[in-house]
Order: structure tokens, then sequence, then C-alpha cells
């Protein structure tokens, strides 16, 4: 049960930031442990992960506020600078893709929850990006929280049971 909570934890806190990697931890841990139920830590990873990721959708959604350090930070009025423009211009396509993205999602919302639910299997699209993507549309939470369960539970749970397959394999 401990190595549960642990899970749980370290999944949660790898949705929130993108640096903590719970392919390798689930994998490590598997490896390295016997007694974990490849199901359970497939469970407890997708829970974790959905749990943190749910706090990136419901701030796109704008279901909760950002700390005022970051809501300052990304309305501020900025001062005109050259290096300022560059960027703008150099990221205006990107922009306009991004928006005719969010634009089809929303008038498309089964599209929107068969990508959200890819990429929670797969991770392509990335599944931040598609998290915050679900938010801006204003998905439905329970479609939100189904779909993103579902294939990370999947996910993890494969991720979890290779190891056992391959020492299987090799004896």
């Amino acid at each position: 049960m401990g190595w549960l909570l642990v899970t749980l934890g370290v999944a949660f806190g790898s949705a929130i930031v993108p640096v903590v990697n719970a392919e390798l931890f689930v994998v490590g841990l598997c490896a390295s442990q016997h007694n974990p139920h490849w199901l359970w830590l497939g469970a407890a990873v997708a829970a974790g992960q959905i749990a943190g990721k749910l706090l990136y959708f419901l701030a796109a959604r704008g279901s909760i506020k950002l700390p005022r350090f970051l809501h300052d930070r990304l309305h501020r009025e900025h001062e005109p600078s050259a290096r300022r423009d560059r960027w703008h211009r150099r990221t205006k396509v990107i922009r306009a893709k991004v928006e005719a993205l969010r634009e089809r999602c929303r008038r498309h919302p089964h599209w929107m929850a068969g990508t959200y639910g890819v990429s929670s299997l797969v991770g392509l699209p990335p599944f931040m990006a598609t998290s915050v993507l679900a938010g801006m549309v204003r998905m439905r939470l329970v479609t939100f929280v189904a779909a993103g369960l579902a294939g990370r539970w999947v996910r993890f749970s494969v991720l979890a049971a290779a190891p056992a397959l391959f020492t299987g394999w090799l004896h």
C-alpha cells in the first residue's frame, strides 16, 4: 500500500511539474520491487496524473484563479521593444495555428474528446497541451476525467507490466 501512495504522489507531481518523469518512476519501481501489481500501479498513476492535470484544465477554463504573481506577469502591459516585436513576428504563424485549432475544437467537441483520449494514451499530442486546450474549449469535466483516467490507466498499466513481461521471457 505504501508504494501506491508514493506512486500517487509522484504521478501528481509529474502532472504539475513536467520535468518529473512518471514513466521512468514506474519502470524503475517495477524493475526493483516484486510486490506492486501492475494494474494497481496503473490506477494510482492515472489518478495522480488526472488530479494534477485537472488544475491546468480548471485554470484554462477560468474556474480557478492563478496566483497573483502569475496573473500579473501574464496580463501586465509591456513596454515596446525590438526583441518583443521580433518574437511576435516569429511566433505569429504558431499563434494563428493554435487559435485555429482552438476554434475547431470548440466547433467539434467530439473531435477534442477523441484527441484528448488519444493523447492520454500515447502522449501525442502532448498530454499537458491537450489538458489545457480541453479547458480552453470548455470540455465537460466528466469527459475530461473519464477519457483521461482511461487512457492514463491503460498507458501506465502496460508500462508497469513491461518489466515483468521481459523478465518472464528471460527466465
